[in-house]
């Protein structure tokens, strides 16, 4: 029987999460085992991230991808790591087709796309198809599009959009106000804090046009967002899973005192994961 996948958004802040996992790795880790108990194996992934972008939607349908090492100044292991996935021609033309998007014959993952994978699915074993975010749509025009991909869940494929909940480098590199720079534990601060604590209120309450106006409704949105692209996959996979469902927030942390590694579930399923992931060690 073919499962019926709820869509997913992750954070996956600093590509250095692929060699330092901490609690969203091990999280990441965990939801992968659960989404196989719970839903079985998918037959592929659709990866929407903030980190491959373009004007209009475009899909990458290559045969075979390997990880992009699209980042700079971080130790040499890192670019030693490889994730080398299948990749998923015919659904990339079924997309493309539903979307009126063109089908590149090329792969490629960016890291916000095998940095997570490799701890959702660490063989590598799992199909992939990568859809450039178009970052000058708006959050309304990205559930739009991605209620077109909405049967796509029901047929066995799992929709993994992947950016972060809060997001703004210069803030994160800033010097703390007792001074030195920042760590990996240091104390969430209150902007970060209430800009993730009404995003979850109002998902919560599917409160759809809020989330929608997000920068001008949200406290703190222009601080935590500078700019959209970080948040945007989140209403691509909101809209797949539809309006009548609240999303689930799934897991939540923050590192860096201001970057947000929040995940949420959407759609039918989405309460039954969120179910399994607490059930399960």
């Amino acid at each position: 029987m073919t499962m019926h996948f709820p869509a997913l958004f992750v954070s996956h802040g600093s590509p250095m999460i692929a060699l330092e996992p901490g609690a969203t790795g091990a999280f990441l880790t965990h939801l992968g085992q659960t989404l196989d108990r719970r839903f079985g194996r998918p037959r592929a992934v659709l990866a929407v991230s903030a980190h491959t972008t373009a004007r209009a939607p475009v899909l990458l349908g290559g045969a075979q991808h390997e990880a992009v090492y699209d980042f700079g100044g971080f130790p040499q292991a890192l670019y030693e790591l490889r994730y080398d996935a299948p990749g998923a021609p015919d659904l990339a033309a079924t997309v493309g087709e539903r979307l009126q998007a063109p089908v590149l014959e090329r792969g490629g993952l960016d890291h916000g796309i095998w940095t997570a994978m490799r701890y959702l699915y660490p063989d590598a074993d799992v199909p992939v198809v990568p859809l450039a975010l178009t970052p000058m749509a708006s959050p309304a025009e990205l559930m739009a599009m991605g209620a077109q991909l909405r049967s796509l869940s029901e047929d066995g494929v799992l929709v993994l959009a992947t950016g972060s909940i809060t997001h703004n480098l210069r803030l994160l590199m800033s010097q703390r106000p007792w001074g030195g720079a920042p760590t990996e534990n240091d104390p969430e601060m209150p902007e970060s804090a209430a800009f993730r604590t009404w995003f979850a209120a109002r998902s919560e309450a599917r409160d759809w046009e809020a989330l929608a106006q997000y920068r001008v409704q949200a406290p703190n949105a222009v601080m935590m967002h500078p700019t959209d692209e970080h948040l945007l996959p989140w209403f691509v996979a909101a809209g797949l899973g539809g309006r009548e469902e609240a999303p689930q927030r799934i897991f939540e942390a923050v590192t860096f005192g201001c970057l947000g590694m929040d995940a949420y579930a959407f759609g039918p399923q989405a309460g039954a994961l969120r179910e399994a992931l607490q059930n399960t060690p």
